[in-house]
């Protein structure tokens, strides 16, 4: 049985961490907050966007666009690998990383583009070929949206990646965040119900609309502002998923910490009860043998 003062000990070192991990779930408390509220604010201009695009694809008869065509033949393909910066959140990291150890094992020749530190330290340890890599916790989440989405159609036009795939997680709820994997490029239009919530708009007229100069011209722009906004919405999506878990995460291990501080202490008054009784038992022992 462990000494009074090593149980002590435990509990005091105990409490420290349970004190961390309660400070950690207010804090991912409060920042999923303002990550959901961000992701609110970016819903109205995903769904237009989406609509838009939908319109357009609705009124040209042709695109001569290098997001509507093929990739290059014989090409990798491009896998952008979706995942938080920092751990403390149970599987979240592990599970987007077994996803894409998934899909390099159905297609094994791929390049990766990684967006946070487990990504990138992931695909080092898997020896496989990145191309470039971005933190999760950028000072602009817009301007590291356009730089990846840059460096991605770069590539795709360029011949040096077939397709664009991206890896990401989906915040199902507050208790279930599960990977999923999207085709970014090239682009069909059912892809644009990832970005309008799940829903294409419909077929139905909604009055005449004049694009100008044509509306080949305009989807032509707009293509590439999809794919930036795609990948936008799944870096604030990462976010607040992330933050989610980690609340979950460390709710869990302040319980656990609570549950084996109550058994350290009752361990504890038993040990020093018994050392008490030993010396009780002593004590008389030893008066007995002076009376005798």
């Amino acid at each position: 049985m462990a000494s009074v003062k090593d149980l002590r000990d435990r509990i005091r070192s105990l409490k420290n961490t349970q004190q961390i991990t309660k400070a950690m779930k207010q804090v991912a408390a409060a920042k999923i907050r303002r990550a959901e509220e961000a992701q609110r604010r970016a819903r109205p201009y995903a769904d237009a966007l989406a609509e838009l695009l939908h319109d357009l694809l609705r009124a040209v008869h042709a695109v001569d666009h290098p997001f509507m065509r093929p990739g290059k033949s014989g090409a990798p393909s491009g896998l952008l690998l979706m995942t938080s910066d920092k751990g403390l959140a149970g599987a979240f990291n592990s599970n987007l990383i077994r996803a894409a150890e998934l899909y390099v094992r159905e297609k094994p020749d791929v390049t990766f583009y990684t967006v946070g530190v487990k990504a990138r330290n992931a695909v080092r340890r898997m020896g496989a070929r990145a191309a470039a890599g971005w933190p999760l916790a950028a000072a602009s989440k817009i301007d590291a949206a356009r730089e990846v989405a840059r460096r991605l159609s770069d590539d795709f036009t360029g011949g040096r990646i077939s397709e664009i795939v991206m890896i990401s997680p989906q915040l199902v709820s507050m208790m279930s965040q599960r990977p999923q994997t999207r085709k970014l490029a090239p682009i069909v239009k059912e892809d644009l119900a990832a970005l309008a919530g799940g829903k294409v708009p419909d077929d139905k007229p909604k009055g005449a609309v004049e694009f100008a100069p044509s509306p080949e011209f305009v989807l032509s722009r707009l293509l590439p502002k999809y794919l930036e906004f795609t990948i936008f919405s799944a870096m604030l999506e990462t976010d607040a998923a992330f933050f989610a878990a980690q609340l979950i995460a460390m709710s869990n291990a302040t319980d656990n910490a609570k549950k084996l501080i109550d058994e350290l202490t009752i361990e504890m008054n038993n040990a020093r009860q018994a050392a008490i009784t030993k010396e009780l038992l002593e004590i008389v022992a030893g008066a007995e043998a002076l009376g005798a």
